[in-house]
């Protein structure tokens, strides 16, 4: 679904070889993607009368730019795109009340960045593109976001066959699959992912590789209360999750920026992870946040760690250690 030749011309040197990458990804058999492919094919065609991204439930269409089985359909297709972690939105009258309510996220960051406006931006781990929708009303020169996770990619493509959003893409691939692209973004998001990842220095200092010399990095992430230079490292699970490797102070996470080539580094928002932002809804059919945590104890996670508390913390890249590097 990616117009190749203005994929190419958005991307300029790293065109063909992102292309190849996604195209090689896709290719790759799992358990899931042909289902999620025909589904794809069974949208509805439909033109629709509004568009809003600046809105916390991102907008396309009317109720009444569909006919009952158009409607119907639709419905069925986003139900068997299932779970939607990410949201809301609001397709033609249907409303996807998502696991987190990313708005409350997003007013927490957006006021602190720079203007998108013209710049290029890349999203790691960007699901179903939320946040690239809501950067998109800032009408910003090139969206890319990845997401390896092939449900939450064909969410994105299930909202893009609507939007058309020029310049705005998602890949299914992982930071590792991505060329170096030293010096290329104005702006790098990485949203909820850091403390998956097993190596976190290795990743923050590929982030800062791939910003340009007054480029800006936001970083949203779980940390733990206090003021000591510490992590936590969970033994096996984090509110029931097993891929959480590092969760730093905010002071520790300070660090780890400096060490990795950043400065001007500000944490701008410290905030508990609450019901209001990540509950349990129809549109996932899974757990969430209340079978996380301990039912005694609000305050600590199930395995006895202490509740998700999220920080939003702004960098830019040191311009004396890149010249060093």
């Amino acid at each position: 679904m990616i117009d190749r030749q203005r994929f190419l011309a958005d991307l300029g040197p790293y065109g063909e070889v992102l292309y190849d990458a996604a195209r090689n990804a896709l290719n790759r058999p799992d358990g899931r993607s042909a289902a999620l492919e025909q589904l794809l094919t069974e949208l509805p065609d439909a033109d629709p009368s509004l568009f809003a991204l600046d809105r916390d439930s991102v907008t396309i269409g009317r109720k009444a730019d569909l006919n009952p089985d158009q409607a119907g359909r639709l419905e069925g297709v986003l139900k068997g795109l299932k779970p939607w972690r990410k949201g809301p939105f609001t397709l033609f009258g249907i409303d996807i009340d998502s696991e987190w309510n990313s708005a409350l996220k997003w007013r927490r960051v957006a006021p602190n960045i720079d203007p998108l406006h013209n710049r290029k931006v890349l999203d790691v781990g960007c699901s179903n593109g939320y946040y690239l929708f809501r950067m998109a009303a800032a009408q910003p020169r090139l969206l890319l976001g990845i997401e390896p996770y092939k449900a939450y990619y064909h969410q994105f493509l299930a909202l893009q066959h609507y939007l058309h959003l020029p310049g705005t893409y998602c890949l299914p691939l992982r930071l590792e699959d991505l060329p170096e692209m030293n010096a290329w973004f104005d702006a790098v998001f990485c949203m909820g992912i850091l403390y998956h990842r097993r190596s976190p220095l290795d990743t923050l200092t590929r982030l800062r590789q791939m910003l340009t010399d007054n480029g800006q990095l936001i970083l949203e992430t779980l940390i733990l209360p206090g003021e000591g230079e510490t992590a936590l490292c969970p033994r096996d699970r984090y509110a029931r999750m097993r891929n959480v490797f590092f969760i730093p102070t905010v002071k520790c996470l300070q660090t780890w920026l400096e060490r990795c080539g950043f400065d001007r580094i500000r944490c701008v928002d410290v905030t508990p992870t609450t019901f209001e932002e990540q509950r349990k809804t129809a549109w996932i059919d899974s757990n969430s946040l209340e079978t996380y945590l301990d039912p005694r104890d609000g305050t600590r996670t199930v395995e006895g760690y202490p509740a998700p508390v999220r920080a939003v913390v702004i960098a830019s890249p040191n311009q004396t250690r890149i010249s060093r590097t």
